[in-house]
This record gives C-alpha cells, sequence and structure tokens, in this order.
C-alpha cells in the first residue's frame, strides 16, 4: 500500500495545530454512484452534498485529507478579491461579476453552516476584509472597484483607515467575512462524509481513469480500482489531457509567514492592489496572543530566480510594518489562474457525460471552491444551478483571456526549449555539495541531481512526466518544480503536486 506523501519540508501552521484520522487506501475492486478525486475543500465539500443527496461516494486523495492547497492557504473565506469586479465586468460584463459575488457570499454562508451543523472547531470567526493601496495614484482603481463591487450586489465602502499600522491612501471593506482553520474544516467534512455507503481513501494517487461516457472506472498507484457512472477531478488541475485546460490556466505559488510577537496584530483581513502581493490576517491560538500571518510573493512555478526571497520579503515586511520578532511557521502553496478570471467548472468538455472538473480559482479557492462544489453536485443531481453557465469549463474564453492564452503557450514553449539549451552547461554530479541540487550532466546526459546531507547522490530524470517539460531545482523547498505546468517533484521524484501523476524516473 501506498504511504500517503507529505511536503518534504516547511509544514503549514493549519498542519501543526492539527491532529489529523488516518482514512486506508483504495484496495481491491470497488463502486460507487460518484468517485470524486482529491480530498481538499472542492471534494469534500462535493462529496457531502452528493451524500446528502443519496449518493455513495468515493473520495480518493493522493496524500492525506485538506493537506494539500486548502491546508496551505491563507484560510481566507471572502467574497471581496482585490480588484477582481472592476476585472470582470470588464472581460465577461456585468452579470458575470453578479454571480461571481452571490457565488462566493452563498459559499461563505454554507462553509458557516457545516461548521455549526457538524460542530467542526475550526476558528470560525467573523471579519471585515479589506483592499487597500497606500499609493495615491492608485485610488481611482479602489473607486472603480467599489462601484463594480456595489452593482455586483456586495456591501462595501470606501474608507481612508483601517486597523493596519501604516496610513493607507484608499481602501474598500466588507464586513462579516470570515477566517477559520481550513484543515480542522476538512476533517471535520471528511468525518461527515465517511461511512453510510461513501468511503474516504488517503494514499490513493490516482493513475489512470479509463472511459468517458456512461462507466469510468479509476485506477490508482497501486492497482486498485473503483467503478462509477461519474468521476470529479478536484485535484488543483485536472490531469487528464482531455480538456485542453494546460492552455487556459497557469500554476502560481504563495508564500505564508505566521509570525509571533507583532505589536498589535489587525483584526480585520486585509490585501494590498500592488505588487508584490501582501496579505494579512491573525491567526487565534488557544494560548498567548494571535500570531500575524503575511501570505504573498507570488510568482509561477518554477520560474522563481531566488526560491528564498519571497520568503524573506514577507518576513521582512511583517518586522518593519508589524513589529514581528520570530518565525513560528513558513510555508507556500500553489493554485491555478484562469486567463479570463473566473473559475472552470463543470463537464470536462462538452462531450464528457461522465468526467467533471474544478480548476482555476485564482488564489481564492475556499470561497470559490465551495460554490464549485455546488455546482457539480447540482449538475450531476440533476438541479439548475443558477452559476454553472457562468463558470462552465467548456466556455469561450477568447473575450477576456486570449492574449494571455497566446502567452501562457509561448512561455511553455520558451521552457520546454529554452531550459534544455540552458542545461547543457550543467555541472557534474559529483561537484554537488550535501544539500543541493542542480540538473548535471552526466555520461553525455541530463539527469536531476541532489545530495543529500548525508552525502549520498540522487539521480532521477529531468523530463517532467507530464508533458516533458524540464524541471528546475527549488532549493527552498527541496523539490523538482515544473515552469510549465506546476507539477512538482519530491528529490526521491515522488509527486507533490499536478498534473503529473507519475514519479521522475530514477537513474
Amino acid at each position: 500500500m501506498s504511504e500517503p506523501i507529505r511536503h518534504p519540508r516547511n509544514p503549514s501552521w493549519w498542519k501543526r495545530s492539527a491532529e489529523p484520522a488516518a482514512y486506508v487506501p483504495l484496495a481491491g475492486r470497488t463502486s460507487a454512484d460518484v468517485i470524486v478525486v482529491g480530498g481538499g475543500i472542492v471534494g469534500l465539500t462535493t462529496g457531502l452534498l452528493l451524500k446528502e443527496a443519496g449518493m455513495r461516494v468515493t473520495l480518493l486523495e493522493a496524500n492525506r485529507v485538506g493537506e494539500g492547497t486548502t491546508g496551505y492557504s491563507s484560510a481566507k473565506l471572502t467574497s471581496l478579491h482585490r480588484l477582481s469586479y472592476a476585472s470582470i465586468e470588464d472581460r465577461s460584463g456585468r452579470e458575470a461579476a453578479r454571480v461571481y459575488a452571490e457565488a462566493n457570499e452563498w459559499a461563505l454562508a454554507r462553509i458557516a453552516g457545516f461548521a455549526e451543523e457538524l460542530g467542526i472547531d475550526c476558528q470560525f470567526q467573523r471579519r471585515a476584509a479589506l483592499t487597500f493601496t497606500r499609493d495615491a495614484d492608485r485610488t481611482h482603481e479602489i473607486d472603480a472597484e467599489v462601484e463594480a463591487g456595489r452593482r455586483a450586489g456586495l456591501a462595501v465602502e470606501k474608507v481612508v483607515d483601517s486597523d493596519l499600522p501604516f496610513p493607507i491612501a484608499a481602501g474598500i471593506r466588507l464586513d462579516r467575512q470570515a477566517s477559520f482553520h481550513p484543515l480542522r474544516y476538512c476533517l471535520g467534512l471528511a468525518k461527515a462524509l465517511d461511512g453510510a455507503g461513501c468511503h474516504v481513501h488517503e494514499g490513493s494517487q490516482v493513475e489512470e481513469v479509463e472511459g468517458e461516457d456512461e462507466r469510468v472506472l479509476v485506477r490508482t498507484r497501486d492497482g486498485a480500482e473503483c467503478e462509477a457512472p461519474h468521476v470529479v477531478l478536484a485535484c488543483g488541475i485536472p490531469f487528464l489531457d482531455r480538456g485542453g485546460f494546460f492552455a487556459r490556466v497557469h500554476p502560481s505559488r504563495s508564500y505564508c509567514v505566521a509570525m509571533s510577537g507583532a505589536d498589535v496584530p489587525p483584526e480585520s483581513m486585509s490585501i494590498n492592489i500592488g505588487e508584490p502581493t501582501l496579505s494579512i490576517r491573525p491567526i487565534p491560538r488557544a494560548e498567548g496572543e494571535p500570531l500575524l500571518l503575511v501570505t504573498g510573493a507570488d510568482h509561477k512555478t518554477g520560474q522563481a530566480e531566488d526560491h528564498e526571497e519571497p520568503w524573506e520579503l514577507l518576513e521582512t515586511f511583517a518586522q518593519q510594518e508589524f513589529g514581528a520578532r520570530e518565525v513560528v511557521a513558513r510555508w507556500s502553496s500553489q493554485d491555478y489562474m484562469s486567463v479570463d478570471g473566473l473559475p472552470l467548472i463543470g463537464r470536462m468538455r462538452p462531450s464528457s457525460q461522465s468526467i467533471h472538473v474544478a480548476t482555476g480559482f485564482g488564489k481564492w479557492g475556499l470561497t470559490l471552491g465551495t460554490a464549485a462544489a455546488r455546482i457539480l453536485a447540482d449538475g450531476l443531481t440533476g438541479a439548475t444551478n443558477p452559476w454553472a453557465e457562468t463558470f462552465d469549463a467548456g466556455r469561450s474564453q477568447l473575450s477576456g483571456g486570449l492574449g494571455e492564452a497566446i502567452g501562457e503557450g509561448m512561455n511553455d514553449a520558451k521552457r520546454f526549449v529554452g531550459d534544455r539549451i540552458r542545461q547543457l552547461s550543467g555541472p557534474e554530479p559529483e561537484e554537488l555539495a550535501p544539500g543541493a541540487g542542480a540538473i548535471c550532466r552526466h555520461e553525455g546526459d541530463a539527469v536531476a541531481a541532489y545530495r543529500d546531507e548525508e552525502g549520498r547522490l540522487h539521480l532521477l530524470s529531468p523530463t517532467c512526466t507530464h508533458l516533458g517539460c524540464r524541471v528546475v531545482w527549488n532549493s527552498a523547498e527541496t523539490s523538482w518544480d515544473c515552469p510549465c505546468h506546476g507539477s512538482r517533484f519530491s528529490v526521491s521524484g515522488e509527486v507533490l503536486n499536478g498534473p503529473a501523476v507519475t514519479p521522475l524516473e530514477s537513474l
């Protein structure tokens, strides 16, 4: 049986402060009404909604429940997403912006409801959300977002003061948003889902999905199988090359630093509109003062010049602006950004009757992912959903994202060819110091080489098992990252992030 693959370094605060349950891997051959692939907030919520509708659900999680993007997020629950409403209006129209707001507000209420109904101790707390700028030359963007947010149905207001320890030029405030502990919440959903004909399985890496109409067979790395009329791929990005999603979304990593000793941690949750992204919220603790959580410093996966720099930037900001003194935890996470700013939810492609997907949440997947679960569950139970058309995975994105889609395609081509050329001049594996990794030349071929702290050399194929791009070394997280579509691998080759499902070949 496969052991769940854990993050090799940098566990999140949420992982440190939760007591996970243990679910056995899938074994043998089973059947269900719906198979859900992915045990984050999307998959668990979808599964629970389907269970409530009387369906038999089998949920397959490659690693541990809630320990993917959900358990490594900033854990903000809000409908206020930087400058999203003005952008959505411009790209897709006012109705799309209204739907976006309505879906997020419903999701926030549904999370609050599940937490109460299921008795989940997940630190759910109502807080105001703030989007701000410190630049007087950008206040017009705040004004435009306030107006767009109001047209979308949100009770937003413009402010010039906040509970931040520095002055702002302008901000947008939305009350009665929330923060919570995402991993404890996911564990509560998993507990409610497992049983009464439904099953949760960890350590069950899905590698094959056979069929697309009527019945689908899912097979794990260990050879276990499950058959069902429907499969939901709720795993960050669909790993099947059948819907063209790799040209419609791109992977982005964000960084998180939880620090103690802040002079006055804010009560609100806030985020700036500039670059680098700086997102701020408190983390309550059972004992002692709240921690200060600062997240952001985003970049495309596998394309950072210095992987330590994002954490250093966030730590410096927390120290200088809040007086924070000690790093308690630091971690990173990955999400997928769609080319038009709206998530992709529904059938994998129009002709697919059996495979359903959800991706492209753009760093706001706790609420959008919960809304996605309702869209998926409604589609599978035959209910009409008011948001399905706007977020349809098969929609045309050309009106709002043609330039971005072309740009992503050019980026992939550049990395596919350029990285091979750059790596021709790599060092020899024998030159690596303990703890170092690099694409090296070995017996005339390129290899992904890492020397561990005991001096042992680990050699892997440098070719990503997804679509063949070359991986790059991430020294801060001790991983091999694909700069094309965001797959990440451990130093032993195991998959840390999809869409790849097959480990790097050991040499």
